[in-house]
């Protein structure tokens, strides 16, 4: 069975995970040790936002709070249907099961026009507007207001307060601590929406990422608020197994919008028109603001996290830039958009990270980490700066910073003959080339599915290799491990016959031939496909596409001259992956990544305005010759 999860359906497994109604002799602890409040916290504004709070009966102490604000629903998932009210409790408080066994102030919030608050909604509500219309806010005053309402209004505090919360929650979370409230002392933004535009969902090197906004955005749809209940959401009807079929039998950006209904394209269509790095996005950007934060701050990510794995990094960098002096900790695991919340963490597909990391994650690190900071109690041992789990010899590591200082950066070239050393081609004058058809894209996966499967970031990549259309580079037989730790960098010279060009670069492990079979009953649901050899298994470790006409900026983009060679650098983002020995290391080199990139026509024009015509054949060559000798910088650890 393939493994299929979407943005909008990881989004709510994680806002619903443990928040079922949990039966009388199912979790009897919840309800006999908390009482549920339910209260309509007025902002500064008038706005009013629904507030679940769950308070320890044990009046005989103080707690402090743990708030998570979500756009997905502060109501408890009951077979499937959202339920509002007193009487509904969910299966698990907070972000892990030690969590509500220590004793906390639990609170869950609706923001502004989700489900029961009032107000309006904004994408990615922009931290420095000045003129906001009727019912629109701003999340760090309105997380300040309603921690002064809590308060005030809340028995048994201890006047701290700490906030955490995954993706779109993650957002909130991060944008609450800007000018933070004094009580605030603890925030952990877990795989955080940081910049649209620059990594995070929408689009990766300029590319829009088709197959999963349009999966979120078919169902995450504008509605009345306060919301009627009770409330389901559904999947959209692709008619089809194959998402590749379903997008290339509408080839252009207008037809797919074509298939949906009003209210889907109301937050979708922004996303789409607004193709370049504009003011749009530009105020959407939540890391420059990111200044005056009082509470130590621990941001979580996953290595293989499809949807925001650039997110961490800029809140983890923004956070240190402007707030010295506080505590600023990294934890990135390998795992896929919140997988440490919804899962052990000991595998992705096909490959074993051979631990419960997730456990390790949340005993050792977050739990300690809120202990100390809202509690006072002292972790058995300090929590590093910067934590982080190295794949491949799937080992916790270590480190005061990110990037460790001991990488350094080496350059891994691209030869003749599909050639990958740490050596300059000495001479010639070498290309390599292909067609590049963007009616035959290059698929992602190599099985059918709808949706962004999770392991598609560590999935087998031997389809890809065997397409003429998919330069590959590989190295010899590794006689030493290869370990790297931080920003992969391509640095490309190319030239197309278009007027404009996706150029993808994938960097991938390839195991040895003889590398062991899992067992029968290793195998996951998650797995996908259902059965595969491991001996030659070429493992994604990282990959992003350039649009080509953004090579020199992402605010204005410039058509490629036919036939010139031009340089090429971008950031595929961070990794920490050790090739082992017996191993070889791996690239390739495409114009195309479909659907999970909507397509590049190869001409210079408004993409979501492109009509068929406008999509043609071209040809690419990658150039490895003295002079234009392309590569991919990695930061190798000694």
């Amino acid at each position: 069975m393939l493994s299929k999860l979407s943005p909008l359906a990881l989004s709510l497994a994680l806002a619903f995970a443990g928040a079922a109604q949990a039966a009388p002799d199912e979790k009897p602890d919840l309800r006999s040790s908390y009482t549920k409040y339910e209260f309509r916290i007025p902002m500064r504004d008038g706005v009013r936002l629904f507030t679940a709070v769950y308070v320890p009966k044990d009046a005989g102490k103080t707690y402090p709070f743990l708030i998570e604000r979500t756009p997905y629903s502060a109501g408890v998932n009951v077979n499937g249907q959202l339920q509002y009210g007193p009487d509904f409790f969910p299966r698990r408080l907070g972000p892990a099961a030690d969590f509500s066994e220590a004793g906390y102030i639990f609170v869950k919030q609706d923001v502004r026009g989700r489900y029961m608050s009032e107000g309006k909604w904004q994408e990615m509500t922009p931290h420095a507007k000045t003129a906001l219309e009727a019912g629109e806010g701003n999340e760090s005053r309105d997380m300040h207001d309603t921690v002064d309402w809590l308060l005030k209004h809340v028995a048994n505090n201890n006047g701290k307060v700490g906030i955490y919360g995954i993706s779109y929650p993650g957002f909130y979370t991060a944008a609450s601590i800007i000018d933070s409230h004094p009580a605030i002392k603890a925030a952990s933004p877990q795989a955080p929406v940081t910049d649209l535009f620059m990594g995070d969902d929408s689009y990766h090197g300029g590319a829009f990422m088709l197959a999963a906004n349009f999966d979120f955005y078919a169902a995450f749809t504008e509605e009345k608020n306060p919301s009627p209940l009770p409330k389901t959401w559904t999947d959209f009807d692709y008619g089809t197994t194959s998402g590749y079929d379903y997008f290339l039998q509408r080839l252009t950006l207008s037809k797919i919008l074509a298939g949906m209904q009003p209210k889907q394209l109301a937050y979708l269509k922004p996303t789409i028109d607004h193709d370049t790095y504009d003011e749009f996005w530009k105020a959407r950007n939540l890391a420059p603001h990111m200044k005056n934060v009082k509470a130590a701050v621990m941001t979580v990510g996953g290595w293989f996290d499809a949807e925001d794995p650039a997110g961490p990094f800029s809140i983890y960098r923004a956070v240190g830039k402007h707030n010295p002096g506080i505590y600023n900790g990294l934890v990135i695991g390998p795992w896929s958009h919140g997988g440490w919340a919804g899962g052990e963490g000991k595998r992705l597909g096909h490959v074993q990270f051979d631990s419960k990391t997730s456990e390790h994650f949340n005993k050792k690190l977050l739990f300690p980490f809120f202990e100390e900071q809202l509690k006072g109690v002292k972790p058995a041992q300090p929590i590093a700066a910067v934590n982080t789990f190295e794949t491949g010899t799937n080992v916790w590591r270590q480190y005061s910073a990110w990037p460790p200082v001991q990488a350094k950066a080496k350059t891994l070239y691209l030869g003749p003959n599909g050639t990958l050393s740490w050596t300059q081609p000495a001479a010639g004058t070498g290309f390599d080339e292909y067609v590049s058809d963007p009616r035959k894209p290059v698929p992602y996966i190599g099985y059918p599915a709808t949706g962004v499967p999770r392991e598609y970031m560590v999935s087998d990549q031997r389809f890809a290799s065997s397409r003429p259309d998919v330069l590959v580079y590989q190295s010899e037989v590794l006689e030493e491990d290869v370990t790297i730790a931080g920003p992969v960098t391509p640095k490309l010279f190319v030239s197309t016959t278009g007027t404009d060009s996706d150029f993808v670069v994938k960097l991938i492990d390839v195991y040895p031939t003889d590398y062991p079979q899992e067992k029968e009953e290793e195998k996951h649901k998650d797995v996908a496909p259902p059965s595969i050899k491991m001996g030659g298994y070429q493992q994604l470790v990282r990959g992003n596409p350039l649009r080509g006409k953004f090579r020199n900026s992402f605010e204005k983009p410039e058509p490629f001259v036919p036939g010139k060679v031009e340089p090429l650098s971008y950031q595929l983002g961070d990794v920490q992956h050790t090739f082992r020995r017996g191993h070889r290391i791996m690239v390739h080199v495409q114009s195309s990544w479909f659907p999970l990139v909507d397509l590049n026509p190869q001409t210079f024009t408004n993409i979501p305005n492109a009509k068929p015509e406008d999509f043609v054949k071209a040809t690419q060559r990658v150039y490895h010759a003295p002079g234009t000798a392309s590569g991919l910088q990695l930061m190798v650890m000694p």
